[in-house]
């Protein structure tokens, strides 16, 4: 992914904020890898 600097934010070339995106994924809830965390831990009480 190619950076451009504009009045320090980061941006991609076609100008997507990363920092924004990067907060709103923050407050998104569980990630992927927490999920399958979760559901293995689930998965392995029940045995």
């Amino acid at each position: 992914m190619i950076r451009m600097r504009e009045k320090s934010k980061n941006f991609t070339v076609v100008g997507t904020d990363i920092d924004e995106v990067r907060r709103l994924n923050s407050q998104s809830g569980l990630s992927y890898n927490q999920v399958k965390q979760l559901l293995s831990n689930q998965f392995n009480k029940k045995k």
